[in-house]
Formats: C-alpha cells, sequence, structure tokens
C-alpha cells in the first residue's frame, strides 16, 4: 500500500533540493532519515520533517508497520515564484526570483501486509490514546489546584510574620539628579 504525504510552498529553489532525491529514494525509512540527518542542506531538515509525517500518515490512516516502509517515489517540482527587484547601477534594476518547491514522498510496504493493523485494532488504539490524555489532563489540572493551594497557603504565612520595621535614611528620590549631573565623574 503506497502512502504519500506534501510539502507545499518550501522556500528553497527545486533545483537545490533536487539533490536530496538521489539521496533517499529507494531506503528504508530508517536509513533515510539518518542520510537526511547528516546531511548538510537547507532542504533536508524540513524534507525530514516531511517523511515523518508520511510515516506517520501510514501508521495512524492504514495501521502500516514502521519497519516494513522504505522510500517508494519523491518528486519535487516548482511552486510559486516571488518576483522582487534588485536596484543596480545607472538607475535600472536588476529581476530577482525567490522560486518555491512542492515536494511529494511516497511511501511502499516492503512486504505486502506484513505488520498491518485492522480497522479495528486502529480504533482501539485511538481509543486508548483519547483515554490516556484524559487522566493526563485530570492529573494535571489536579497538581495544578494543589499547587495554588500550597501558593496560598505560603502568601498568607509570610503576611502573618512580623518582621522589623528598619528606619533608613531617606536620599533624594527623582531620575533628575542621575541624568543632570553637574560634574562628570
Amino acid at each position: 500500500m503506497k502512502v504519500s504525504a506534501r510539502l507545499k510552498n518550501l522556500r528553497v529553489a527545486p533545483r537545490k533540493s533536487r539533490l536530496l532525491i538521489g539521496l533517499i529514494k529507494g531506503l528504508d525509512i530508517s536509513d533515510a532519515l539518518i542520510q537526511l540527518d547528516d546531511t548538510v542542506k537547507k532542504s533536508s531538515a524540513p524534507i525530514k520533517k516531511l517523511l515523518e509525517s508520511a510515516i506517520a500518515n501510514g501508521e495512524n490512516n492504514f495501521g502500516l508497520d514502521k519497519s516494513n516502509l522504505y522510500v517508494f517515489d519523491m518528486k519535487i517540482q516548482s511552486g510559486p515564484v516571488l518576483k522582487r527587484w534588485m536596484p543596480k547601477a545607472f538607475g535600472r534594476a536588476g529581476k530577482i526570483m525567490k522560486r518555491t518547491s512542492v515536494i511529494e514522498i511516497t511511501l511502499e510496504e516492503r512486504i505486502e501486509g506484513k505488520g498491518r493493523k485492522t480497522k479495528e485494532e486502529i480504533e482501539k488504539e485511538k481509543q486508548k490514546r483519547a483515554e490516556e490524555r484524559k487522566k493526563q489532563e485530570k492529573e494535571r489540572s489536579a497538581q495544578e489546584k494543589e499547587e495554588e493551594k500550597i501558593s496560598e497557603k505560603g502568601i498568607n504565612k509570610k503576611v502573618e510574620k512580623d518582621q522589623p520595621v528598619v528606619n533608613r535614611k531617606k536620599e533624594k528620590s527623582g531620575w533628575g539628579s542621575k541624568i543632570f549631573r553637574r560634574k562628570s565623574m
């Protein structure tokens, strides 16, 4: 089964981002992620994020096994071009084309149906995740309430304590004396 993900309007020229196609096309997912981590290109981080998105699509929507997937195809096409002007000598203007790319990654299973989950299993997992989120939210809210109670008690105790009053000699206050000095220091 094929799974795809698409990234639109990446602000990198398609010519520059196409260099990564040859590196990861045909690789297993783990190898492709490692390859993208080690590659020093501006477009490698967004492509890695897109690959992770495609993996999540396969796992969550179709119940595919992550270890059974590989990069089947990767297309990089040109997106909309932002046209700008650069001032030149003698009143001329040079054209600047800020190109964008549209990237589409397609993943496929190495062995068809290996480790695939049924729709019922996927639904059960989604319900379990939802229940876990609810439990975590309840725990967080309970902790926040406890922290508020503790902080309120701490504030009350600080106010109740009598602190000795120290008489200090008042100095001239005001910002004028700080700015306007007769003599420099």
